[in-house]
């Protein structure tokens, strides 16, 4: 399959330069979060993996996103995108690092992407505003985030068996779930990113995890990002 590349094109006007403004943009842009949608079902239309990989050396960024037919899994299109990274890394904003170029992938692709399942965070964020989140309300598309860590957050193991998840908690809050892909291994960390409620996130990840841990989205699109990014630095 042929892989549509493009340059991630210059960053708006109004890009934040620094923590106190990408701050303020989380904070005015995470009320349109909408967590209590249902979204698609799984097996239905088009599912696509959003992965970015960086090299900080050279300051690069490479993002691929792959669109899968929802029902067979098979790949529809792929795209990536490849430029200089956005912003600094500071852990909470790392949405400002990857987000030009994923909605450069993204605007590549002429299929319509469906669900987007994020390799990270939607609420499951210190803010509640993680990637997932941030590119669901920018693009008004359904998102989700499977991650494979839970960040500073804290759960109970799940039972063992495939299926089986326990709350991600912050406090009392409950932000996402831990939830095991694959019978006594490792479970990964699911969250709502923009409409698409938890209980339909966990069966979408489900979906798509038939034969490993991490979803086929997220796969696909990991191994894409990282040979792009390979090719943009050779």
């Amino acid at each position: 399959m042929n892989t549509t590349t493009v340059t991630i094109p210059p960053l708006p006007a109004d890009w934040p330069a620094d923590e106190t403004a990408a701050r303020a943009v989380q904070d005015a842009l995470r009320t349109r979060v909408v967590r209590d949608e249902p979204g698609p079902p799984p097996g239905a239309g088009h599912v696509t993996g959003v992965d970015v990989a960086y090299d900080d050396e050279r300051d690069v960024v490479a993002a691929a996103v792959v669109v899968l037919d929802a029902a067979s899994l098979a790949v529809v299109e792929e795209a990536t995108a490849v430029g200089t990274v956005a912003f600094p890394y500071v852990p909470g904003l790392l949405a400002f690092r990857e987000l030009p170029a994923v909605l450069a992938a993204l605007d590549a692709l002429t299929a319509d992407p469906g669900l987007v399942v994020c390799d990270g965070y939607g609420i499951a964020h210190p803010r509640r505003f993680g990637l997932a989140s941030h590119l669901g309300v920018v693009t008004g598309r359904p998102t989700i985030g499977v991650a494979k860590n839970p960040f500073t957050f804290a759960h109970e193991a799940p039972e063992a068996a495939r299926g089986s998840a326990a709350p991600l908690l912050d406090g009392t809050e409950e932000v996402g779930a831990a939830l095991r892909t694959r019978d006594g291994v490792k479970p990964v960390f699911v969250s709502v990113g923009h409409r698409v409620d938890l209980a339909r996130a966990l069966a979408h990840t489900l979906h798509l995890t038939p034969r490993y841990r991490l979803p086929e989205t997220t796969r696909k699109a990991d191994a894409l990002c990282r040979a792009a990014l390979r090719e943009a630095t050779a």
